[in-house]
């Protein structure tokens, strides 16, 4: 492959109005990536929740442009896009027409199985000029599990298919070797092949829009502004940095296993240090989290802190830096199981708001439901056509020291997801939803309460269907800060049709058969304040609107109704 890091002409100059036109433009390429991947997608993971993302690369695989979708799924693409250039590094290994397929978290650019990773090089008079990425979660890749989710996987391979970094097309002809094994160890192969030639669709797109600007204004010029991007994304953090507070930061959380889990944030006028030694080592389920992942837990939070309204780029994050211990939770080895990886980085980027929140009050609100509380359910349909539904819960945000939390909002983690509409959940599913309302569990008291979380039942309408959960903050709920208490908690319960009721935090293609009902429970945000300090006006609206019972008010908040 040509030198990625080859002398652009730069004689050319670019007047500054050029210059940042072609920038809008690459923000541009990456917004119509995203809306063909939605317009083209077979999942509803993907077309309604947008479970999935979208970037643009230079030459260098160093992130260039980000488009809309889920934040981790975007910020791990870069590393995807360069194990890609160190596998296929000797010339003629890459050309124009090439697509790459990569799913193995450990190598690379990708969080679980179930997420794929495909990547196209972007060819200019005969080099690479950029990279094109799309990442999006498939509903079933093989394994034991339907869905291949599987919390209870001792390692990587009894958790589904691995695409150990391939070309799938290759100069415009798809390799159908590689299609056939990606369909066949699929249970939903059209899906599996809708939702790949989806992607394709959407890195097509913008390779076309590349081109256009290419045509338009010059590759040199083009060059320029993508360095010139990625530069002024550095110099922006590094003086956004130079601004926050200076110090150690630190929290821990203890796991409902009893495992402690440990972080300490330093920052410096150059560094956001985010220190994770001495965690727990990898385990032999599915709670293990890559240190890709992990250091894009550290760039969010990071980026929540500095700059939450500006652009991100590759330069955004030149001064983070991740200290982490080789084969721990954080930075799990090959071949260590993976699934519920989104578990594990949800539980860390909480622990890097717990540690921040109370110097940074403007910044953070206290601890919200924390758990993408991740819903696997499928079965068999008419004519035996197999239904899978994913779905990520919406949950309860904790209160602010001026405001109550938020009602009902995906974590902070998610970015640009929505909640899967009822009437798509019904049609497109095979599934009943009985009921869809705001918790009534209490917890998070304050003088400002944290905002509730849902109550989301799912009527079973056939034989031999099955669940997958695995759930955190199943026992402690969301932190509380400056005295106010925390919140409730996540979890289901299984109504069977006989009416026996059963809890889980998790379970693993747990059977199901008609009239059953799974009751998805997420938590209410922690409060802020001393719950004695709430206005009883303010109390008795909330017994009106139906946030507390009189019974809660009265022990919590001494107000009678």
């Amino acid at each position: 492959m040509a030198d990625a890091a080859a002398d652009w002409d730069r004689t050319q100059d670019v007047d500054p109005i050029t210059t940042e036109i072609i920038q809008s433009s690459l923000t541009a390429i990456t917004d119509e990536m995203f809306a063909t991947m939605r317009k083209t997608a077979m999942s509803s993971i993907i077309y309604e929740v947008l479970d999935f993302g979208v970037a643009l690369f230079d030459a260098n695989g160093d992130l260039a442009s980000s488009g809309s979708g889920i934040p981790g799924f975007i910020g791990m693409l870069e590393p995807g896009v360069k194990a890609i250039r160190r596998k296929f590094n000797r010339p003629g290994d890459v050309e124009p027409g090439d697509i790459f397929v990569t799913n193995m978290p450990h190598f690379g650019g990708v969080s679980h199985l179930n997420d794929v990773v495909l990547i196209m090089p972007l060819f200019v008079e005969g080099e690479v000029m950029a990279w094109l990425s799309n990442k999006a979660h498939w509903v079933d890749i093989g394994g034991p599990c339907p869905g291949s989710i599987n919390p209870e996987a001792v390692d990587i391979y009894q958790e589904g298919l691995q695409l150990p970094e391939v070309k799938v097309i290759c100069a415009g002809v798809p390799n159908q070797a590689v299609l056939d094994i990606m369909t066949v160890n699929s249970r939903m192969p059209e899906t599996t092949l809708g939702d790949f030639w989806a992607g394709v669709a959407s890195m097509r797109a913008g390779e076309k829009r590349f081109q256009d600007i290419i045509g338009k204004y010059g590759k040199a010029a083009v060059a320029f502004a993508i360095e010139d991007y990625i530069a002024l994304g550095e110099a922006n953090s590094r003086r956004l940095l130079r601004q926050l507070p200076k110090g150690e930061f630190s929290a821990t959380e203890t796991l409902e296993d009893g495992r402690v889990l440990r972080a300490a944030i330093r920052i410096t006028d150059d560094e956001f240090i985010a220190d994770l030694r001495g965690n727990p080592p990898q385990s032999q389920t599915g709670l293990n989290s890559s240190y890709d992942a992990t250091v894009v837990d550290v760039q969010m939070i990071y980026k929540a802190v500095a700059n939450p309204q500006g652009f991100a780029n590759s330069g955004t994050f030149k001064p983070v830096r991740v200290i982490v211990d080789e084969g721990s939770m954080f930075a799990a080895e090959y071949p260590a199981a993976m699934s519920v990886y989104y578990e594990v980085s949800m539980l860390l980027f909480d622990l890097l708001w717990k540690a921040l929140a109370p110097t940074m009050k403007d910044a953070f609100p206290a601890g919200h439901y924390s758990s993408i509380c991740g819903t696997f359910i499928g079965g068999p349909g008419e004519r035996g056509r197999q239904h899978s539904i994913v779905e990520p819960q919406l949950g309860g945000w904790g209160a602010c020291h001026d405001r109550d939390g938020l009602n009902a909002l995906y974590t902070g983690y998610h970015g640009d997801t929505f909640n899967c509409p009822v009437e798509i959940t019904e049609q497109k599913n095979g599934l009943m939803v009985d009921r869809f309302a705001l918790s009534e569990a209490s917890g998070g008291e304050g003088q400002y309460r944290g905002g509730k979380g849902v109550n989301l039942d799912y009527r079973i309408l056939r034989d031999d269907w099955w669940v997958t959960v695995a759930y955190t903050r199943s026992e402690n709920g969301p932190w509380g800060l400056e005295g106010g208490l925390t919140g409730s908690t996540n979890h289901i319960v299984v109504r069977r049709a006989s009416g026996e009721a059963e809890r889980y935090s998790s379970c693993t293609v747990l059977p199901l058969g008609k009239d059953d009902v799974i009751s998805v429970h997420t938590a209410t945000g922690g409060g802020y304040g001393d719950p004695k300090d709430r206005p009883k006006e303010q109390v008795l609206e909330d017994i009106r609107n139906g946030y507390l019972t009189p019974e809660r008010a009265l022990e919590v908040y001494g107000v009678a109704s």
